[in-house]
């Protein structure tokens, strides 16, 4: 072995013992005729000591290391005169009596440090050496301790851990696939899964009555902050099971998980929130209930008094910033030039102040009255020293926008801490989403979500007003995992797959042995996915899910570090039968 400790263990308790610490070196420090050496494994960090009247040839050699070398040292354990309160082995040191180069490095492009001066695009080529940080590092042991503990409490539930295929056939009715193509089989491909959905639907009728898998996701989706082309789903399905019972069942293993990591015991139940509610209130069906600022909807007191920017709007919403009538212009401006962000797309901003000695003052105290703007207030809660902030234009696009401007105001106000976590569930799912450009429904989950019972005869009326019987589970305004009842009866699938568009012959074509399976007695099922990079991120108080993911793509979908995705040699397109064409970046 080339080492009996490791440099994360060591304590006052071990001084006068003889140990060999093997990893890398931090940094060293010249001080007279004594050189200190961190050395750093995944474990911690030690100081080494190198004394000039001990041993002079040693300490020579040990002012020849440099950052990043692989070494093994040797020596006594002894306690430091020198304490240092912020690492675990602050309190001893080792006093080397030898020392051996195991590999050489040269300097790294950025320092192997928490606070490191590499940017994101230096430390993605280089991941390897950012791995090393202990930041990284603590984030990946956070996901291997999360893995296990869910493993642990499914487990205890009777969940069986079963997998499922990778190269699954192309069913584009959701996001867009990845695509392989098949050597063996000139002219067909292979798609990557975009979740196990199918599979674990055939599990549920093979009588596998509760199934999970921490499984790998694919999606050829333009990426965020909480999405990359390949991801992590703690992926679960249950049979003779209603909303209720996996919704609990869930929600169990959530609170969990928080006991474990975070030790936050949830006694109470996790609110819930319908859909409609969800975007009345808060413009957004993953809601951020850590601050209120509920929205305000305003068109009984704001309209019919001449002012065409509300008078010709469908909705005029606002939300109240409590205590901050006291902003500046500078500080409001700043509001309104970020509604106009193209990210928001808003045309501008109403503000309305109720100073603390009564009085109002408003962007529009020109179109309306101080009476008429504290119906406004009295409407909205106001108090002296309140700020409404007012948006105006279709319902659906203007609830979004005040949506991005609550939450801008959470930050500035300091509302939204990453230490503090609310949790809820979003619940009755519109089924079918329209589509205006190919006149068409789409299934707003996927097209095996059951229908509310209650609104079953909606589907030959009035699918539109059709809820699911699906629900998310949102954390902090981040959307932690959903899923949802499925179909399990044939006639009703059907039904579901014309309302979608689907001749029988596609749907035969796409979903036959989903639908065939279904002949053979399928259970009353449902199930629920949670984002395990987004749960892990979460936990960690991390804004990007790229820093607990080991090798992870850019916001290209392109891994930096190892080049790809790369050209490959005209042989293996021969092989596959493929043909490429010529494309230009505007192709993409």
């Amino acid at each position: 072995m080339y080492r009996d400790k490791t440099c994360g263990e060591l304590r006052i308790s071990d001084a006068g013992q003889k140990v060999t610490l093997a990893g890398w070196v931090q940094k060293t420090r010249k001080m007279g005729g004594m050189t200190f050496v961190d050395i750093r494994d995944r474990y911690g960090i030690t100081q080494a000591v190198f004394n000039n009247e001990i041993d002079r040839d040693l300490t020579d050699k040990a002012n020849t290391l440099g950052r990043e070398y692989v070494v093994r040292i040797s020596g006594t354990v002894a306690e430091r005169s020198s304490k240092n309160p912020n690492i675990p082995t602050g309190d001893i040191e080792v006093i080397a009596d030898s020392l051996e180069v195991l590999n050489t490095s040269e300097i790294p492009p950025f320092t192997i440090e928490d606070n490191t001066d590499g940017g994101d695009d230096l430390r993605m080529k280089f991941r390897y050496l950012d791995l090393r940080r202990p930041c990284v590092r603590k984030n990946l042991e956070l996901r291997h301790k999360m893995a296990f503990e869910i493993r642990r409490y499914l487990d205890s539930e009777g969940f069986l851990e079963i997998e499922t295929p990778i190269l699954v056939k192309s069913t584009p009715e959701g996001a867009r696939d990845f695509v392989v193509p098949s050597r063996m089989n000139p002219g067909e491909f292979y798609a990557l899964p975009q979740s196990p959905q199918i599979f674990k639907q055939l599990l549920m009728v093979s009588g596998y009555d509760r199934y999970f898998q921490i499984a790998k996701c694919f999606r050829d989706e333009d990426l965020r902050a909480d999405r990359q082309p390949e991801f992590t789903q703690i992926d679960c399905e249950m049979s003779f099971v209603e909303q209720e019972d996996v919704i609990s069942t869930f929600e169990g293993l959530v609170k969990h998980i928080f006991k474990y990591v975070k030790h936050i015991d949830f006694t109470e139940p996790f609110p819930r929130i319908t859909w409609a509610d969800a975007m009345r209130l808060y413009g957004s069906d993953k809601p951020d209930i850590r601050f209120g600022m509920q929205f305000v909807e305003l068109n009984d007191v704001a309209k019919g008094f001449g002012f065409g920017v509300i008078d010709d709007a469908e909705l005029a919403v606002g939300i109240l910033a409590e205590g901050c009538a006291s902003w500046s212009r500078k500080q409001i401006d700043e509001l309104t030039e970020f509604v106009k962000r193209p990210q928001v797309g808003a045309k501008g901003l109403i503000w309305v102040k109720f100073e603390p000695d009564g009085s109002i003052k408003s962007s529009v105290g020109k179109f309306y009255t101080p009476e008429q703007l504290q119906k406004w207030g009295e409407k909205a809660g106001a108090k002296p020293g309140d700020l409404l902030l007012v948006m105006t234009g279709d319902a659906m696009k203007v609830r979004k926008q005040l949506c991005e401007l609550r939450l801008e105001m959470g930050n500035r106000l300091g509302l939204r801490d990453k230490n503090t976590f609310a949790p809820l569930w979003v619940i009755d799912f519109p089924l079918f989403e329209w589509d205006d450009e190919t006149q068409r429904f789409y299934a707003m989950h996927h097209p095996f979500t059951s229908p509310n019972p209650d609104d079953i005869p909606l589907l030959d009326t009035d699918p539109g007003k059709v809820r699911a019987t699906a629900y998310d589970i949102v954390v902090n305004g981040t959307e932690l995992g959903g899923g949802s009842i499925r179909i399990h009866n044939s006639e009703l699938q059907d039904k579901m797959f014309k309302l979608l568009g689907f001749t029988p012959e596609r749907a035969h074509e796409q979903f036959g042995f989903l639908m065939n399976a279904f002949k053979y007695g399928a259970p009353p099922h449902g199930g629920l996915a949670l984002g395990f990079d987004r749960f892990v991120s979460i936990l960690a108080g991390l804004d990007t899910i790229r820093d607990v993911i080991a090798f992870p793509k850019n916001n290209s979908g392109r891994d930096t570090m190892n080049e790809s995705p790369s050209p490959i040699a005209q042989e293996q397109l021969d092989e596959l039968y493929l043909d490429l064409r010529p494309h230009s970046i505007k192709d993409v």
